[in-house]
């Protein structure tokens, strides 16, 4: 899925423009999320990045922006403190609701996890907040990552700390502000559905913190572990873990995805093995597609007026089905012979081309359909096994079906 990214600016809570990146699915979202980054990170940080393009491929649109002072947002970071974090991610909500729609998804990260809790309650149509690695009470920064200036700011009510390489200016106001800001009572007030992920080895954030929020949290609430992930989520797998939980988590309580509100057949006759379901909705080119076990989406791209992208296009699936049917069919054949097969690539594409051009086609005018399959096999084989997977690759019962003559009737039920 191609997504869209636009760059914009809001007023944040101390009249400073705030820098953001709108991620857009390529058709009507089926959300909007707004997502808190952590304590002096960015918007850019990989992690939000990549939780929010794997949103994006789910169909909620994200706003990550940069608190004041930091990232491309205008300010001073040592005028800003936990309270201010509060009234931007309000302005950015704000933001939301005017230009676009009211962010129902609530994303905070580390701080930002802390930070969305305690302005959850002041955003009316979030239905639902999700923290990574988040604070159970802002002062753990104090008794944390800046507990070693913390005499200095006391003392001369500022100092310079380095944080992830970078200087950055801390004032008492700051610890002070950290102080007042305590969560246990908005957590009883949330009211909210509320997802907690958090990694048992985070050496930042201790996993304890994820307990106490659990436990100040009323239902309904969800505890996920992020097993070995880093605080910072700097693998891209981890992050796109988070991410896929996330999305499959709030999808009970957002809407159903745009183009894709298909309504269940009325009095129906269940599905059994081996038949296909093709429905769509009152307008568009989207269609749901169901067996007995699977559902997914059909769709025509936005080049085409009425197509929202919602998923792949009849000739790309029947793509995949080809493809799949070789992959398979190879896999069970090198099983078979006990050859040492280690993975299969297989890359389709259709086209249609004048039949004059096609030397062994027995349709001479007009013109006809055309499959290239190109298979890479992996695996340490000599030649004549490779030649003869690729023999085989043309017997998979899809390819067979394909190019046999084929006999399709249609009528009323």
């Amino acid at each position: 899925m191609t997504k869209r990214i636009k760059r914009v600016t809001f007023e944040g809570n101390q009249g400073f423009p705030l820098a953001g990146i709108l991620d857009q699915p390529p058709g009507p979202p089926r959300a909007y999320a707004l997502f808190a980054h952590c304590f002096t990170c960015s918007k850019d940080l990989k992690a939000v990045a990549w939780i929010s393009r794997t949103l994006v491929e789910r169909g909620i649109a994200v706003l990550r922006f940069d608190f004041t002072g930091l990232g491309e947002s205008g300010g001073e970071f040592a005028d800003s403190n936990f309270s201010s974090n509060l009234g931007d991610l309000e302005a950015a909500a704000d933001f939301l609701r005017s230009e676009y729609q009211a962010p129902a998804l609530l994303i905070g990260h580390s701080l930002g996890g802390a930070a969305v809790l305690g302005v959850a309650e002041r955003i009316p149509e979030v239905v639902a907040v999700a923290t990574l690695g988040a604070p159970s009470d802002p002062r753990h920064l104090a008794q944390g990552v800046l507990a070693s200036a913390a005499d200095e700011i006391e003392a001369s009510g500022e100092a310079k700390v380095i944080l992830g390489g970078r200087p950055f200016k801390i004032q008492r106001q700051f610890l002070e502000d950290l102080g007042a800001g305590h969560l246990e009572g908005r957590l009883r007030r949330l009211g909210k559905p509320l997802l907690i992920l958090h990694s048992p080895v985070d050496e930042i954030v201790d996993i304890d913190h994820a307990r106490r929020i659990y436990q100040a949290a009323r239902h309904p609430k969800s505890f996920v572990s992020l097993d070995d992930a880093d605080h910072l989520l700097t693998r891209e797998r981890d992050a796109r873990y988070a991410a896929e939980v996330l999305a499959t988590w709030g999808s009970r309580y957002l809407p159903e995805e745009a183009g894709r509100s298909v309504p269940e057949p009325i009095d129906d006759p269940p599905l059994v093995h081996g038949e296909v379901v093709v429905q769509a909705g009152p307008s568009g080119f989207a269609q749901e597609v169901r067996t007995d076990h699977h559902r997914w989406a059909a769709d025509e791209p936005l080049s085409v007026p009425g197509g929202t992208d919602t998923g792949p296009n009849p000739y790309d699936l029947l793509l995949s089905s080809l493809g799949a049917c070789t992959s398979m069919t190879l896999r069970m054949y090198a099983e078979r012979k006990k050859w040492p097969l280690e993975g299969i690539v297989v890359r389709l594409r259709h086209s249609r081309i004048h039949a004059e051009d096609c030397e062994d086609c027995q349709t001479k005018s007009g013109r006809v359909d055309q499959i290239e399959k190109e298979i890479r096999i992996l695996g340490p084989l000599d030649d004549k096994q490779r030649a003869r997977l690729l023999e085989i690759a043309d017997r998979c019962p899809v390819h067979r079906t394909i190019t046999s003559e084929i006999k399709i009737r249609s009528r009323n039920y």
